[in-house]
Formats: structure tokens, C-alpha cells, sequence
């Protein structure tokens, strides 16, 4: 069993540098410490002082995540870290899509689960026109969601996982091996009847999906042109060619492994840097606690972190729980 390193880590910086008190670095990915002497009571005091900065013991806490690889991974990287500091975990990861996650989150099925700040913003709060500025549009959120429904947004990781498009084979070399850019992607579309767009089912409908890019660009791709297809067959369908042009998630690793070409973005897309969302009655329980943990586990997710693991499950088929609970042990959150 993993074991959650609890008098060491402290905190972790923007950097994710973990901060040891009292303790001097051994070897690699070890802490050496200094025996305290018998009947120094000074040197217990110090360890019992340290442990509230990661210790759950006695919280429950039930954890769970949509049902893409991405969140996956991260609904696991929730579930490792908190057993391993001592909390009761009820497992719930891969419940469904959004509105299932957030129902559960709301209703208090579920106390936890990792959620995207474009997402917060426009579909569970309602609001329109974001921020492109990640900090701020995270602070919006996350203080209207605590005012309004008692949830916490901690953190925030760098990475961005916003919608994209990426180019097929045939429609990459057919612009000469550069990559599109939403206009001229959609400029190809509307000039070449027979291209089609493969979306996920819900992309269409979305505030925060198809109409962002139609706005934008000035140009609707006509209906017998789209193509409804589930999130995995997206991306091997495009680099079969029987897409023109995929939607995809920016942080996908199967975009590398397919070896697709992403269309450049110039800021259409809004922002998804991921936060923990927590239940107020369970973080008050550890405020502390939680804030340390999930800074240690967000801070080091920038794009190609998240795509590199994301990788792992999506192209090279790896447990989801095995790639977390290796990432943790990377960043001195498990035991090796």
C-alpha cells in the first residue's frame, strides 16, 4: 500500500517545489531525517505540528470525474492522494458527462471531482462572455459558486484543455502541410461540399461549443456536412481521412500519437484550466489539508504534462489509476 509522505510535505510553491520542515534531503525522491532523542518531547511536538498540512484522518470523502480519459486520470489522482492521507475515499470516477458530474456534485452524490473553468463559467453558472485571463476567470467562478452553491475551487492547473480541430492527413497536405487556422479551416469547409466536420454530440449545441467558432469566423458549416461520432472515434477517423476535420480536446494525447495537426486557435476557444471542486462540508472539515494537497497535485500539470499522461491511457492503453498514482509518486505525493 502507497503511503502518503505526511510529515514532509508541507506545501507546494507555483513551481511545485515541496517545501520540507525540519527535515534535510537525502537521495532521490527521499527526505533523510535526524532520529529524534529519547524524551525530547520538542522534536514529537514538531512531527504533530507538521501532519495537519496533508492529514485527512477521519474525513470522508467521496470522489468522482466525467467519463474521458483526461478526467479519468484525474478522478484517480483525487482517490490516490486522499487514502493515501488517511481518508475514508468512496470511489465513483467515470459517472458520466457533464451535467451528470455536476448533478451529483450539486446534490451531494458525490463530494468531489475535477472541473474545467470555462465549464463553471458559461454552462453550470450560467454567465457569457469569459475572461481569457485564467486567473481571473477562475476567481469569478470560483466566487460565485461558493456564494451560490457551497463549492470550493481549488487550485488551478496551468494546462488548457480547450476545444479544437485538428486536420486529417488529406486536408492537411491539401493546404500545402501547414496547419489551418480556424478561418481558413472553415473557408475549406463551406468551399468543398464534400469535406466533413466530426463533432461530439453535445459541440453543436454548446454555448461554449460550434457557435463560438461560427461567431468568429463568419461561417456555418452546413448541416450535411456534420458528422456525430463518439469522442474516441473522432481522432482515428480523422487520420483514417474519413474526417476532414476532427473536434478534439487541445490536451488529447492521441493528437500526437496519431500524428494529427492541430488547427491554430487565436483565441476563440475559452479557457479550460482544470480546479478541484469540493463540497463546502467536507473541505471545512481540512481546509488546510486540502489546499496543500491539491496544490502539490495541480501546480506541475501544464499542456504537455497532461498530454503526456493523457497519452498513456488514450494511445497506449495504461490503467487510468496506475498512470495517477505514478504521476503522484513523480511529485512526492505517494511513496514510491
Amino acid at each position: 500500500m502507497k503511503l502518503f509522505n505526511k510529515s514532509a510535505i508541507v506545501a507546494a510553491g507555483a513551481a511545485s517545489l515541496l517545501v520540507l520542515s525540519g527535515c534535510a534531503a537525502g537521495g532521490e525522491g527521499e527526505v533523510a531525517e535526524d532520529p529524534a532523542p529519547a524524551g525530547d518531547d520538542t522534536a514529537e511536538e514538531t512531527t504533530e505540528s507538521d501532519a495537519p498540512a496533508t492529514d485527512l484522518s477521519g474525513v470522508s470523502i467521496t470522489v468522482g470525474s466525467k467519463d474521458f480519459d483526461e478526467q479519468l486520470i484525474l478522478g484517480y489522482m483525487l482517490v490516490e492522494a486522499f487514502e493515501a492521507a488517511g481518508a475514508d475515499v468512496t470511489d465513483q470516477v467515470n459517472l458520466g458527462g457533464t451535467s451528470v458530474a455536476r448533478e451529483a456534485l450539486v446534490s451531494g452524490a458525490i463530494d468531489t471531482y475535477m472541473e474545467y473553468n470555462g465549464t463553471g463559467w458559461v454552462t453550470h453558472l450560467g454567465n457569457s462572455d469569459p475572461s481569457f485571463d485564467p486567473d481571473e476567470l477562475t476567481e469569478g467562478v470560483r466566487a460565485q459558486d461558493l456564494e451560490e452553491n457551497g463549492i470550493h475551487w481549488l487550485n488551478r492547473a496551468p494546462f488548457n484543455n480547450t476545444y479544437g480541430f485538428t486536420s486529417s492527413p488529406d486536408a492537411t497536405e491539401a493546404n500545402g502541410g501547414e496547419p489551418y487556422s480556424l478561418q481558413t479551416m472553415m473557408e475549406y469547409v463551406v468551399d468543398t461540399p464534400d469535406a466533413i466536420v466530426c463533432m461530439e454530440s453535445e459541440y453543436p449545441s454548446r454555448d461554449d461549443g460550434l457557435v463560438l467558432m461560427e461567431e468568429a469566423t463568419g461561417l456555418t458549416i452546413p448541416e450535411d456536412q456534420r458528422l456525430i461520432l463518439d469522442t474516441g472515434l473522432i481522432y482515428t477517423e480523422t487520420a483514417a481521412n474519413n474526417c476532414d476535420f476532427g473536434e478534439v480536446y487541445t490536451t488529447d494525447g492521441r493528437i500526437a500519437a496519431l500524428d494529427l495537426t492541430l488547427v491554430e486557435d487565436p483565441g476563440v476557444n475559452i479557457l479550460y484550466n482544470v480546479s478541484v471542486n469540493l463540497r463546502d462540508e467536507v473541505y471545512s472539515q481540512a481546509p488546510e489539508a486540502f489546499d496543500s494537497i491539491v496544490e502539490s497535485m495541480l501546480s506541475p500539470l501544464d499542456n504537455d504534462r497532461m498530454a503526456a499522461l493523457n497519452a498513456r491511457v488514450s494511445a497506449e492503453g495504461e490503467d487510468p489509476r496506475a498512470v495517477a498514482a505514478d504521476y503522484l509518486a513523480q511529485e512526492g505525493l505517494l511513496a514510491e
